[in-house]
């Protein structure tokens, strides 16, 4: 199973920002495993979905042609935890995109209120990718982040 840690797309500007939004519920069982009786999502989870949120924008910008890996935390900086009933907000930003690679920096809310940022750095695999041992088919981008994409566009068109 792949996990997703973002529900949807509020904002996605081909090529330049995408906003992605994760509801945090107490129904998620990984939150109550870094401190009993206190449950929070861990800063590691919320870097990947600012990884998530920044991946498919750096994608849908190469039309999906390969697979986008995350090389590289650059930066990652978090003032406060998020628990059940807080709203995150990833708002990823392409600094820099080319054949190889792409920079994005992004910034985290939660409740409407910044919380911290995170700085990516994307490798691009394409088929070629098979000679490190990956598969020749594009497994990052599978059915369930096209799916959130395409949510966002159809509520883009009423």
């Amino acid at each position: 199973m792949r996990w997703m840690w973002i529900d949807n797309f509020a904002e996605f500007e081909s090529g330049a920002r995408a906003v992605g939004v994760k509801n945090v519920t107490a129904a998620e069982e990984h939150l109550h495993d870094a401190f009993a009786g206190y449950p929070l999502l861990p800063p590691s989870l919320m870097i990947e979905g600012m990884a998530q949120t920044a991946g498919v924008l750096v994608g849908e910008a190469r039309g999906f042609k390969e697979n986008v890996i995350l090389a590289k935390v650059r930066r990652a900086e978090f003032e406060d935890y998020a628990v059940p009933g807080d709203q995150l907000r990833y708002e990823a930003t392409i600094e820099s995109i080319d054949d190889l690679a792409a920079m994005t920096s992004g910034v985290v809310y939660k409740n409407g209120q910044r919380m911290g940022s995170v700085d990516l750095l994307f490798s691009h695999v394409g088929k070629s990718g098979s000679a490190m041992g990956l598969p020749d088919h594009n497994f990052v981008f599978a059915e369930n982040f096209m799916s959130l994409l395409s949510t966002y566009r159809v509520g883009q068109s009423r």
